[in-house]
């Protein structure tokens, strides 16, 4: 079990590395990285939309395996769609997480693992995930 200031670390850290990985993918500074109500981003042949909602359901495993079963690394879109799944499932808190068989922990390692498979890994080590 985290604590709450370990948690809202992990939470500052996984937005700060979406931040990074947005940034170098679209070649453009982002200050915040928000997930607009309807979205373009698909992966692995599902609309980022039906894997948040997944996320809501408590599905997030699920979740993930779908975001990470056909994932292109070379497809900056859906790369996009990758980095803001973790950022939103680090949203839902610890408590929601832990309810449905996940952890901060685990959305921090989902990031760095898009990071490493990109190409970004070296250059998100500067943040502390």
């Amino acid at each position: 079990m985290i604590y709450e200031e370990e948690s809202d670390y992990i939470m500052r850290m996984i937005k700060e590395a979406a931040r990074v990985l947005f940034s170098l993918i679209f070649g453009k500074k982002y200050t915040q990285v928000e997930l607009p109500k309807e979205n373009k981003f698909s992966v692995s042949g599902s609309s980022l939309d039906d894997l948040t909602e997944l996320v809501d359901q408590g599905k997030i495993n699920e979740a993930e395996n779908i975001l990470l079963e056909n994932l292109d690394y070379e497809n900056p879109e859906e790369l996009a769609a990758a980095v803001l799944f973790y950022e939103y499932v680090s949203e839902k808190g610890q408590e929601f997480l832990q309810a449905h068989d996940y952890s901060l922990e685990e959305a921090a390692e989902g990031i760095k693992q898009i990071a490493e498979y990109a190409g970004y890994g070296a250059l998100l080590g500067e943040i502390d995930l």
